[in-house]
């Protein structure tokens, strides 16, 4: 037997492959600071656990319906009309597994072979991989260092096409914490109003920004709520990683597919997390504010390490909790490097090439990790870049 061709065209996520690289080291005795997965380092908030225990506790246990609960999507819905001043209610939320269903469900509903959807580059590995398994085509936009890692506006019309089917936004971004501002979303809007063009709009880091105003969701635009699908979810905000929930919110007319995707693939999400989502949504936020406020600080505290480093130069982000590190001054491979730090140095991290062909030359690291490790981590990349430039 043989494998379906289709399953050479998916790809695989880079930092879950450093992870086993960086355990396996792990197990032969060396001391390894994990920079390369982008998880939070803090605890899920004691209400939410709280929750999810008294969910269990109450029989929680069993299957739900497929679109989720109605009252975890009203919840849904009146957060994101009050986050994004949009009218939205629980008809239109999706609650999954996880965020990326949201990527592939709404993908697998939509996408032709043939078609073009159009994503940035870098971006989260994960769009270019499920766009080539459905047989559409790619369709990259260099963000560039010197635009902030936003789109280019230009570059972004003249690859629109008359085979354009999907636009993919990310604000913040992964990997380079990038925000698209707000008059950028604006025109994008524009250019895409009388297309038929549906847009994946990536938040997932909408509680995760350095900035005086909140990422602005191209949701918002009047006209574009027809258009658009917003991924979020609570595995960054509220560091429920592993409680494995996310949602989107769409138009109705998508959401029987989705739901129809859903029930042949999981059925349903989780009862019991559900409950906790809950939780997360309605209770208080401070554990969330506590939480930025340390990315906060470390952002700035690590960048500055990073810039001190000879070759080095990290532009603080916008949004998220990754350091997106240039070192071509270093005159080395972004990927030899990154391997280089993980075998010799003991610092997980990533080539930015994993993240797409714009983003060689760059290194990516999650500073989802205490203050003292970033430091450490800092330390060792400046030690073993001075002990190999001797």
């Amino acid at each position: 037997m043989q494998l379906a061709d289709r399953m050479s065209r998916i790809l695989i996520e880079s930092a879950f492959d450093v992870l086993v690289r960086a355990r396996a080291l792990e197990a032969q005795g060396r001391h390894i600071i994990h920079l390369e997965i982008g998880e939070p380092d803090f605890p899920t908030p004691a209400h939410v656990i709280e929750a999810g225990k008294q969910a269990l506790d109450e029989g929680w246990t069993h299957y739900g319906p497929t679109q989720g609960y109605p009252e975890l999507r009203d919840a849904i819905a009146e957060h994101i009309s009050a986050t994004r001043g949009i009218a939205v209610s629980g008809k239109h939320v999706c609650v999954v597994p996880g965020g990326k269903p949201m990527i592939f469900f709404p993908m697998m509903a939509l996408l032709e072979p043939g078609d073009e959807v159009i994503y940035p580059n870098p971006g989260f590995p994960i769009y270019e991989s499920m766009i080539r398994f459905l047989g559409a085509v790619p369709v990259p936009i260099p963000l560039l260092e010197d635009r902030g890692f936003s789109f280019d506006l230009e570059v972004f019309r003249a690859s629109l096409t008359p085979k354009t089917k999907m636009v993919i936004l990310n604000s913040p971004q992964n990997p380079t914490g990038g925000m698209i501002p707000e008059e950028d979303i604006r025109a994008i809007a524009v250019e895409l109003a009388e297309r038929d063009v549906i847009v994946l709009s990536d938040e997932i880091y909408s509680r995760i920004y350095y900035t005086p105003e909140p990422p602005f969701s191209i949701a918002s635009v009047p006209g574009m709520l027809e258009k658009t699908i917003i991924l979020d979810g609570f595995s960054k905000t509220y560091s429920m990683t592993g409680w494995r929930i996310g949602y989107g919110v769409m138009p109705e007319w998508l959401v029987d597919a989705v739901n129809k995707l859903m029930v042949n693939s999981n059925s349903c999400t989780a009862s019991f997390t559900q409950r906790a989502a809950i939780a997360a949504l309605r209770g208080p936020q401070d554990d969330v504010e506590r939480m930025n406020a340390e990315f906060t600080r470390r952002r700035e505290a690590f960048c500055a390490g990073l810039n001190s480093i000879p070759g080095w130069k990290c532009n603080p982000p916008g949004g998220a909790f990754y350091a997106f590190a240039s070192v071509k001054g270093t005159g080395m491979d972004s990927k030899a490097l990154a391997d280089r730090l993980l075998q010799e140095a003991g610092v997980a991290c990533l080539n930015g090439g994993s993240f797409g062909t714009f983003g060689e030359g760059y290194i990516r690291f999650s500073y989802a990790n205490s203050y003292e490790n970033l430091m450490e981590a800092v330390r060792r990349i400046k030690d073993w870049t001075a002990a190999t430039s001797s």
